[in-house]
């Protein structure tokens, strides 16, 4: 004698697995801030003629992203990887000739004049990451 067929829910009922969130390491996280930041660079050189302003509105979601998206253990690095992926997508939008050396005046010229972006930016990325600290440490501490 069979046992009875177990009845399974319809294709339709069935919840939808949530797809899990990327979780970067530190050196990961200031690969991915890095790479976003200089691609939005040259994009914004290309599609913009350089403009500082949509760099640094553009900086604030990567920022946002490299905090939630790195593993609870390297939080900390998030705030740090965020000012040297601001300085690295500077490379190509900033202004001068002759190779690194020349670009260098232009560069600081730019990080001087576009310091609110990039102190907005690290900020959010501090605040996100320990936002998370916080919510990590109180579920460990449930019971």
């Amino acid at each position: 004698m069979r046992p009875p067929p177990v009845p399974t829910r319809p294709a339709a009922a069935r919840v939808p697995r949530r797809r899990p969130a990327p979780r970067l390491t530190g050196l990961g996280a200031g690969l991915f801030c890095g790479a976003a930041m200089l691609l939005l660079g040259l994009a914004d050189l290309l599609l913009l003629d350089g403009s500082p302003l949509a760099y640094g509105v553009l900086f604030l979601p990567v920022c946002a992203l490299t905090a939630l998206w790195v593993r609870r253990g390297d939080l900390l690095t998030a705030p740090v990887v965020a000012p040297i992926g601001f300085t690295v997508g500077l490379l190509p939008v900033v202004d001068g000739g002759g190779g690194l050396i020349g670009r260098l005046p232009g560069l600081v010229t730019v990080l001087a004049t576009q310091a609110p972006w990039l102190y907005a930016g690290t900020l959010l990325a501090g605040v996100l990451a320990l936002v998370r600290r916080r919510a990590a440490v109180r579920s460990r501490a449930r019971p």
